[in-house]
């Protein structure tokens, strides 16, 4: 019995030696916790395939291209051309050669009102559809 047991470490110890081994290192796949970035869409793909739950609160993402009604946009746009003609006679007359003249003016929605002050030419703009007001002082340089 002390032969064979002998015999078999014997054995053992000659196979040890012919035996190869590596080490094994761990390499994580999720980007998040230090694997390729080149792995993210394809992980996001897959988890986004996979998902079925759907959202309650979630909005239509079609809602932004709801247009409205045109004739709004339509009075809407107006009133924000006649403001930037507005303001371009106000430099030009600041600036320039032409002068924008002192006097209330009726435009779309709003009252304008133009008149020289000891501080600069003061336009007075009145939202008559809503009562909002807004005043601009343009200083004399």
């Amino acid at each position: 019995m002390g032969k064979c047991i002998l015999l078999i470490a014997l054995f053992f110890t000659l196979c040890m030696g012919l035996l190869q081994a590596q080490t094994l290192v761990y390499k994580p796949k999720n980007p998040a916790f230090g694997g390729n970035t080149f792995n993210y869409s394809w992980m996001l793909s897959g988890a986004q395939a996979q998902d079925t739950y759907k959202d309650p609160a979630a909005e239509d993402p079609f809602a932004a291209f709801d247009f409205g009604d045109p004739l709004t946009d339509f009075t809407e746009n107006l009133n924000r051309q006649l403001l930037s003609r507005i303001s371009q006679e106000l430099f030009a007359s600041q600036f320039g050669e032409t002068g924008l003249a002192e006097g209330t003016y009726n435009l779309g929605g709003f009252q304008v009102e133009v008149k020289n002050t000891t501080e600069g030419v003061a336009i007075t703009i009145l939202d008559t559809t809503t009562g909002g007001q807004t005043q601009v002082v343009v200083p004399f340089f």
